[in-house]
């Protein structure tokens, strides 16, 4: 298996919160949650050469309580 690589990443205490639910959800860590996100998004982005999302670079409200 491939050396995995380790990357700093910050986010914000809402979107880490909303990371984490979701990966209790699914059963896995918040890294492999995030590692299966970003690997869904690259299968999308490689499949119809565009980002899951026409507004990506938008910053995003999460409406968390």
């Amino acid at each position: 298996m491939a050396e995995k690589k380790q990357v700093p990443l910050r986010l914000s205490e809402k979107l880490y919160n909303a990371i984490a639910a979701w990966a209790e959800d699914d059963f896995r860590s918040v890294n492999g949650q995030i590692e299966y996100l970003l690997t869904e998004c690259v299968k999308q982005r490689k499949k119809d050469g565009k980002y899951v999302g026409q507004e990506i670079d938008k910053p995003i409200e999460l409406d968390i309580k």
